[in-house]
């Protein structure tokens, strides 16, 4: 009976997350949860603290990330990419559409899964309406545009919020998480370039008409900028690894980057750096701090003692059966809760274990496992967000029906990838 009450706060909030009633952002919807868990009992303020610790940098850092996406967005960088990704298909639709999605692991890999959704998407979408593709092929590249974002999101520190909240939980390196990361990202990405392209290859265009694009040149507002940017991007994974070494957080360099690329935005007049900082989604950090909190009641109700048990109980069939089972339970309960919440909650059981190496299929399950459900991901819930904008309507039915047939396989290989990585 103890966990009654903070599930009921945790789905309410999950709920008002989703439904956005009246208007209400997802962040204060997730701070009235933390209200109401505090107020219930279910979480002291010393939680607060705490939880506030863990999450901090991950949430600033995704904000750098984004807001340097956002200053690049306005340079054109991302659509001279995506015109260069068209003409380097040639003309074929098939060719087209596997670039699209290795562009979106590009994008996600160097600017995390948010930021390949909330960029990448409707430059995606643009495009494919400039070359006068019909509705099922239109679909077909934003699904796999959408999916790939979480799906290719694991080799770097900076590519989710998850991978930053592991990596601090546990003192992980960053080339340390590389590394370990390396070949089950390669693994994802090509088994979700295969079944994407299994699943949507009747609805491709055999050929596209690559002239009604523009020339890739053109859409870069400034070209000086546009080589100075490749630079600084080379210098950004050069002080990554140097505040690794003085054990700097990360949000100090991804937040840095921000603030350097948009004074050159200034400078070569590309953007306004106060309205680039005016519409960045500040109200991620209320719904990281505010959703870790409601779940962090599931916590003290016992939740992260009962995983803990079951991932030891798994132990006796092995270390790969051990890693799958891991994987899987995270992606399910990210399927079910959100992927941030459960990183966190599978973070704590595993350190109660103390078997580390556990922690990176945790980070699989929880980046892969959301793509089963509209709701387990931010970048899902902004991705869709992003196209009902854009007039592009895809109900959670055919979502689900494309999620549920195409990551279970993704995510099975990806962890035995990984289990063999170890």
């Amino acid at each position: 009976m103890h966990f009654v009450l903070p599930t009921f706060i945790f789905v309410c909030t999950l709920v008002l997350v989703i439904w956005q009633p009246r208007g209400l952002k997802i962040g204060h919807s997730a701070i009235l949860g933390a209200i109401s868990a505090l107020l219930l009992g279910l979480v002291s303020l010393a939680d607060v603290l705490e939880v506030t610790a863990i999450v901090w940098d991950a949430t600033l850092a995704f904000i750098g990330i984004v807001l340097m996406a956002m200053v690049l967005d306005e340079l054109g960088f991302f659509e001279w990419a995506a015109i260069k990704m068209a003409q380097f298909a040639d003309g074929n639709g098939h060719l087209m559409f596997v670039y699209s999605v290795l562009l979106g692991a590009l994008v996600a890999a160097f600017f995390a899964n948010d930021g390949a959704a909330l960029i990448l998407t409707p430059i995606i979408l643009a495009k494919m309406r400039l070359l006068q593709l019909n509705m099922k092929s239109l679909i077909a590249f934003v699904i796999a545009a959408g999916f790939i974002s979480d799906a290719a999101s694991h080799p770097f520190v900076f590519s989710n919020l998850t991978n930053i909240v592991t990596v601090n939980y546990f003192g992980f390196g960053f080339w340390q998480y590389a590394a370990v990361m390396a070949l089950p990202n390669l693994v994802a990405v090509l088994a979700s370039v295969i079944l994407l392209w299994l699943v949507f290859r009747h609805d491709i265009p055999a050929r596209v008409d690559i002239h009604l694009l523009k020339p890739a040149a053109s859409v870069i507002k400034n070209q000086t900028m546009f080589k100075w940017s490749w630079v600084m991007l080379a210098l950004l994974l050069v002080g990554y690894t140097w505040g690794e070494t003085q054990g700097l957080p990360i949000s100090v360099f991804a937040l840095g980057g921000a603030l350097v690329l948009m004074a050159m935005g200034a400078y070569f007049k590309t953007c306004k750096p106060w309205m680039t900082l005016k519409i960045a989604p500040w109200q991620i950090v209320w719904f990281s701090i505010g959703l870790y909190v409601v779940v962090w009641g599931l916590k003290n109700a016992g939740l992260t003692e009962l995983l803990a048990q079951l991932l030891v109980w798994l132990g006796q069939f092995g270390q790969v059966a051990q890693v799958i089972g891991t994987g899987f339970i995270a992606a399910i309960l990210s399927a079910l809760m959100n992927n941030l919440p459960t990183v966190m909650i599978m973070d704590i059981a595993i350190g109660q274990m103390g078997e580390t190496a556990l922690a990176y299929a945790n980070v699989i399950g929880s980046n892969l496992g959301p793509k089963m459900t509209p709701w387990g991901s931010l970048a899902t819930l902004l991705w869709l967000h992003v196209l009902m904008q854009k007039g592009v309507n895809i109900g959670w039915g055919a979502y689900m029906k494309v999620g549920l047939l195409i990551t279970p396989p993704v995510l099975l290989l990806t962890l035995l990838a990984l289990a063999w990585w170890l």
